[in-house]
C-alpha cells in the first residue's frame, strides 16, 4: 500500500488540488534544468498550501528569506489580499537574481514583489513595519540568527513559517559532528520549542513546515 510522502501518495495528492498555474509550472520545469539543487524549489503541492496560508493570513507585509527561483514567493504573491500589499523576498544568492526577475516581470503580481539581493539584516534595515507573515527556507545552519532577527519584527499575532524542519527524517538521528546542518535544525526545534513567545505545531508536509504564532 502506498505511504504517505510515496510518488503515488504525492500523485493522489496533486490531483485532488487545485491545477499548477502555468507560470509556476515553466519555472518548475526551468529550475530542474538550469540549478544544481532543484529539489529546493518549493512545487506545486507546497506552493498551494502557502497561497492557502497567506489567503487565511490576509498579509500586507510578508517577509520571505530565500528566493531560490522564485517559485514560492509567486504562489504566496498572487493571495495577498490587495493591491498595496507587499512581499518582500530575500536572496542571497546573487547568481540566481537574472532567472528570478525574469519570471517576476511575467507575473501580474511583480508590482507586489520586492527582491532583494544580499542578507537577511541588510533587506530588514530597508523594510519598515511590523510583518504579518514571514516564511523561512535559507540556509539552515542559520536558522536560529533568522528567527532572533525576524521575531521583533513581527506584529502580535502574525506568522512565522520554517521550511526543512524534518530533513529528510535526520532529526530523529544523532548526527554526527560533521553533519552541521542537521545539527542546526535540530537545534533550531529546540529552541522554538522552548520559546514561549510563540504557539507552534509542525506540519509534515513535504520537508516539514513549522508554523509559528507570536504571541
Amino acid at each position: 500500500m502506498p505511504q504517505f510522502g510515496s510518488i503515488e501518495m504525492e500523485r493522489y495528492l496533486l490531483e485532488h488540488s487545485s491545477p499548477e498555474d502555468p507560470l509556476l509550472h515553466e519555472l518548475d520545469r526551468i529550475t530542474h534544468l538550469r540549478t544544481i539543487q532543484p529539489r529546493m524549489v518549493s512545487g506545486h503541492l507546497q506552493g498551494s498550501f502557502l497561497k492557502m496560508l497567506v489567503r487565511m493570513a490576509r498579509p500586507n507585509l510578508l517577509l520571505e528569506v530565500g528566493t531560490f527561483t522564485g517559485y514560492s514567493a509567486l504562489s504566496m504573491a498572487a493571495a495577498l489580499p490587495s493591491p498595496q500589499a507587499r512581499l518582500h523576498t530575500v536572496e542571497i544568492n546573487d547568481e540566481l537574481e537574472p532567472l528570478i526577475r525574469s519570471f517576476f516581470d511575467r507575473s501580474p503580481f511583480n508590482r507586489q514583489i520586492v527582491l532583494h539581493i544580499g542578507s537577511l539584516n541588510n533587506a530588514l534595515d530597508q523594510i519598515p513595519g511590523l510583518f504579518d507573515f514571514v516564511f523561512i527556507d535559507a540556509d539552515k545552519r542559520e536558522y536560529i540568527d533568522y528567527y532572533e532577527a525576524i521575531l521583533p519584527r513581527v506584529r502580535q499575532g502574525g506568522f512565522i513559517l520554517a521550511d526543512n524542519v524534518l530533513w529528510d527524517g535526520h532529526v530523529l538521528q544523532d548526527p554526527k559532528p560533521s553533519d552541521h546542518h542537521t545539527r542546526a535544525v535540530k537545534a533550531f526545534n529546540d529552541h522554538v520549542a522552548a520559546d514561549s513567545r510563540v504557539e507552534k505545531v509542525i506540519i509534515p508536509i513535504r520537508d516539514g513546515l513549522t508554523l509559528m504564532m507570536k504571541r
